[in-house]
């Protein structure tokens, strides 16, 4: 297996943990299901860890998305088999463009079982014929599915024009578990090159942190153990490392990160109450432990989210 296919692997790992966490309770996602096959039950751990990972998200977006209302794009590096633009749409919230970018293969995936699935077809749109697949790809009038390798600018830069970016609109990056897995230059490219090429930029990094310690030992060498070798760890060491080494030495205005601990806490206090009592939890320090070791960074240069530097 090579360390890309290794990498490709996540995709499903978190898929199926997600889904894990909708049908206990924790947040409701209508869509997800269309992209996993089987049910396996997680612990009450990582359960709650993906909880706070997938609100901790949202709360920052949702801060971005008041400041733009529709008027802005997402663009969603590594996306996998996320399913944050139907549950966007299903609530009503809709922007100028999402885009999404992963490996051809996983893209190719994403494509078919969006083909064979009705549900998720309409929601893009109730046109048939606006809905474009081209091997890899998907284009839509507000959708896009693009089929790259993120170390590959120039291809980045040819079909995300192709997908009708603007470079001047307010845009949100997310990234979740991605660029840990890039070697440190390809990584600071990506993010020098964004930082260049557009003009009011805000992005959301969700990834681990503090990995110099015991526990981020043992981490790395489960994951190593399944063939992900994580390549840019030296910008996990520290909340200074991911704000100084990811993205304030390559061109951003500026950077603040939190470990999930901070976020958890921070989430709302009545939602909060009420998925702790989904299912019980006796390693309450194991699931300190793994929001420890995770971490939200926000980075920004322009106008736009220029003032965005507290939770």
């Amino acid at each position: 297996m090579s360390f890309d296919d290794g990498v490709q692997a996540t995709n499903c790992d978190a898929t199926k943990c997600k889904y894990s966490a909708v049908k206990m309770g924790y947040w409701q996602d209508d869509f997800i299901q269309y992209f996993v096959t089987g049910y396996e039950r997680k612990t009450p751990e990582i359960n709650r860890g993906y909880y706070a990972r997938t609100k901790g998200v949202a709360m920052f977006m949702d801060k971005f998305l008041k400041k733009t209302g529709s008027n802005c794009q997402i663009i969603n590096l590594g996306a996998g088999f996320d399913t944050l633009y139907w549950r966007l749409k299903n609530s009503g919230i809709t922007v100028n463009n999402y885009i999404e970018i992963d490996f051809a293969s996983v893209t190719s995936k994403k494509c078919f079982l969006i083909k064979k699935s009705k549900i998720l077809l309409q929601t893009i749109s109730q046109q048939e014929d606006e809905v474009k697949i081209i091997g890899p790809d998907l284009h839509a009038p507000d959708y896009h599915i693009i089929g790259t390798d993120l170390r590959n600018l120039t291809e980045l830069d040819k079909k995300l024009t192709q997908s009708g970016i603007n470079f001047d609109v307010p845009t949100m990056f997310l990234t979740e578990c991605v660029l840990v897995y890039m070697e440190p230059e390809s990584s600071s490219m990506l993010l020098h090159w964004i930082a260049k090429k557009f003009n009011d930029i805000f992005f959301i990094n969700y990834e681990q942190v503090n990995m110099n310690d015991n526990f981020g030992r043992i981490m790395l060498d489960n994951l190593r153990s399944r063939g992900c070798q994580l390549a840019g760890v030296d910008a996990c060491l520290s909340p200074q490392t991911q704000m100084d080494s990811r993205f304030v030495r390559v061109g951003w205005d500026s950077a603040r990160s939190w470990n999930m601990i901070n976020v958890y806490e921070y989430l709302p206090e009545e939602d909060r109450y009420r998925m702790e009592r989904l299912e019980m939890l006796d390693e309450l320090e194991l699931l300190q432990q793994l929001l420890q070791h995770y971490c939200i960074t926000i980075a920004w240069k322009g106008i736009t989210m220029a003032d965005v530097d507290h939770l």
